[in-house]
């Protein structure tokens, strides 16, 4: 059976759908490559006015820079589905074809999650040409490529799904019923990338495996230029950075970004210029540097005020060095609760956001009545490869949580969630966390002695400065312990600094 094409309006389906639900995440190698695995499958919606047909042609407003392509299988109910089991709910499925799910990360920003703006702008369901009886294949055995101006981009098949398609129906059909003609798009594999004005996308679903190897036929879609004239007073205007480039493109390197573990030296906090990055070289430093020397070294150049107090790790002996995300609640008020502590709030959308070598700084107002995260978040985290969390709240789950190679800093554990004393209320703000000011970008280091926050301008000099004093206290306690008094040895006089100049003019001879 055959769509019939309409090249610059709707596909033509079997029936007109009352709703096109789409998955968010649920191939493994799609998981894989955004390092995230979620443990449900999560959707969204899709307008009916987003539908097209093959042949047809898509707009990238101008201005804009990541319009997304990504091949999906599309299931169309052909009976009614409520409340249906897994052994059912293929049963419900009457026919299978191609999708294609851009998506423009350039508005993605407002409204993540749903993705109304970012995907269901006119055009930007194309689905088709054909459809393939859903009686005759097996819902593991399709398979769905995509190519890009001409080259195969995403090659993958249904027998690696996260999520079967039967699971994903009958979830479906537990909270809401799916209706003849309703559409299903099922997710995409690893391979999506980005298409600019003048590119040609396609896609094809097939069952290589099953009788007469039946197929879709080739999606084919148009990426053109289209208008860019947002209007600043209506809503949010397209936006991109490189978080956005990299997932939009599937990789840093793909999105030409410079690796993340590439060498550089630290940069200045938002304030002074963007989110901070540490070396190889320094993160070392820091890592071998004791907080007490840091704090010292601090000290020295008049600032007192650099310990987040209160706050003790749930992994003694284990180090913290990263640079500050945060994350700020207010106290709780119901009316704010109902507003902010549902969905996709700051809170899940800050564990979702940090980065590799990012240390979450949560500001709790030192509360330690109630967790401001619990096990799945702190796995979150660590699956990002954050560098560890502070909090001057409680913590949920706390031995769990201890048991995760993340270093947590908290208050201690408490089994309430967040609607007894907080509110989650905004990400990559300026926070005040156990008595400290902690800005996004900022250095932060814990150790069984505590934690401390340094300016990323200073970060070099006092890991430095504290490593040199290490080496001069070992010496000092070298001497102690030899039977020395400390009267004049613990801090040095001149007679002994000169001792211990030599020594160290002895130690470097070669």
């Amino acid at each position: 059976m055959t769509l019939s094409s309409t090249p610059d309006r709707q596909a033509a389906l079997p029936l007109p759908p009352g709703k096109i639900v789409a998955v968010h995440l649920s191939y493994h190698s799609r998981a894989a490559q955004r390092g995230r695995r979620p443990e449900h499958p999560s959707y969204f919606l899709k307008p009916a006015s987003s539908l097209a047909a093959t042949g047809s042609s898509i707009d990238r407003p101008a201005g804009t820079e990541l319009l997304a392509f990504e091949g999906e299988v599309a299931l169309v109910v052909g009976t009614a589905a409520r409340y249906v089991t897994v052994e059912e709910a293929w049963d419900h499925i009457g026919w299978v074809t191609a999708a294609n799910d851009f998506g423009l990360y350039d508005l993605r920003a407002a409204d993540k999650g749903s993705n109304l703006r970012n995907k269901g702008r006119d055009g930007y369901t194309p689905l088709g040409p054909g459809l393939i009886d859903a009686r005759q294949v097996r819902p593991d055995g399709l398979r769905v490529r995509t190519w890009l101006r001409g080259e195969l981009v995403q090659d993958d098949t249904t027998d690696r799904l996260i999520f079967p398609f039967a699971q994903i129906i009958a979830d479906l059909s537990q909270h809401l019923t799916l209706e003849p003609g309703d559409v299903v798009l099922t997710g995409t594999p690893a391979g999506s990338s980005v298409a600019a004005p003048g590119d040609v996308v396609e896609v094809e679903v097939d069952a290589p495996g099953a009788p007469g190897a039946p197929s879709s036929g080739r999606l084919v879609t148009t990426v053109v230029e289209g208008r860019g004239d947002f209007d600043p007073a209506l809503g949010s205007l397209p936006g991109v950075d490189d978080r956005q480039r990299e997932e939009a493109w599937g990789s840093r390197e793909a999105a030409g970004l410079p690796p993340a573990s590439e060498e550089a030296a630290p940069t200045s906090s938002p304030s002074t210029g963007g989110p901070a990055t540490l070396s190889p070289a320094l993160r070392e430093k820091l890592l071998a540097a004791p907080v007490a020397g840091l704090s010292q070294q601090l000290r020295k150049r008049g600032l007192n005020n650099v310990a987040v107090d209160g706050v003790r790790t749930s992994r003694p002996g284990a180090k913290l060095v990263g640079t500050a995300k945060t994350l700020r609640f207010l106290p709780n008020r119901e009316d704010l609760f109902r507003s902010h502590g549902g969905g996709y709030n700051a809170q899940k959308r800050a564990f979702d956001a940090v980065r590799e070598g990012e240390v979450l700084v949560i500001e709790a107002r030192g509360e330690p009545g109630s967790g401001t995260l619990g096990d799945i978040l702190a796995l979150r985290a660590k699956a990002a490869g954050a560098a560890g969390i502070v909090t001057d709240g409680g913590v949920r789950d706390h031995a769990v949580v201890a048991g995760i190679d993340l270093p947590v800093f908290s208050r201690g554990g408490h089994p309430a969630v967040l609607g007894r004393k907080h509110v989650p209320w905004d990400v990559d703000v300026a926070v005040a966390c156990g008595g400290a000011a902690v800005l996004p970008g900022d250095v932060v280091v814990g150790d069984d002695d505590g934690v401390i926050v340094i300016p990323p301008d200073l970060a070099e000099e006092v890991a430095d400065a504290a490593l040199a004093q290490e080496q001069e206290d070992a010496w000092i306690a070298e001497q102690v312990e030899a039977g020395h008094a400390v009267d004049g040895l613990f801090p040095m006089n001149e007679e002994w600094r000169q001792r211990y100049e030599a020594a160290q003019r002895t130690d470097d001879r070669p």
